[in-house]
């Protein structure tokens, strides 16, 4: 398999409306669970949830927001990262010592069951990175688990955040690792 790695943008948004929506995807969410949006959108359940947030999620690819990359094999969407500015994820927690303005996070990734163990993660991963420091960012966080964690576990494992050379900084929580890594 050959992954082919693209921002969300106005052209491929139905490819990440095809993950999202697919089967076990996070169409609850919208991957908008750490981004700043309206409380009316954090507050409403059920479809009418679903259907804001996925309308906050598009137009925020409208405005030419990054809010993430997606993974293809030939023309497949295999993966989806949620990686942008920290300014953009307002709840992920962690220490307030760095500039959101130029540190970058990761929320989440998704991929779909049968396309998991297969180097997708980290392939979205170090593009998330790339991007970032094409972007001018002067710094990386994420929030990660150990393989362990019975939860959060879309966020990404820090055994892999530290083969790419992130390093711990702090804990949100009891179980998300606060990493961070110097562009």
């Amino acid at each position: 398999m050959t992954l082919a790695i693209r921002s969300v943008d106005p052209l491929n948004f139905n490819d990440l409306a095809r993950l999202m929506e697919a089967r076990g995807g996070p169409h609850f969410c919208w991957c908008m669970a750490w981004r700043d949006k309206p409380a009316e959108v954090t507050r409403a359940k059920g479809a009418e949830g679903r259907a804001l947030r996925r309308a906050q999620m598009e137009g925020r690819v409208a405005r030419g927001d990054h809010v993430g990359l997606l993974a293809y094999d030939g023309d497949t969407p295999v993966g989806w990262c949620s990686t942008g500015p920290l300014a953009g994820f307002g709840r992920l927690g962690g220490p307030k010592d760095i500039d959101p303005a130029t540190t970058w996070a990761i929320s989440c990734f998704f991929v779909p069951r049968a396309r998991r163990g297969q180097g997708i993660a980290h392939a979205l991963a170090r593009a998330a990175i790339d991007t970032a420091r094409a972007s001018g960012a002067r710094m990386f966080q994420v929030t990660a688990v150990d393989a362990a964690s019975p939860s959060f576990r879309f966020m990404g494992y820090a055994s892999m955040y530290r083969v790419l050379g992130f390093h711990e900084v702090a804990m949100a929580g009891t179980r998300r690792h606060v990493m961070r890594l110097a562009l």
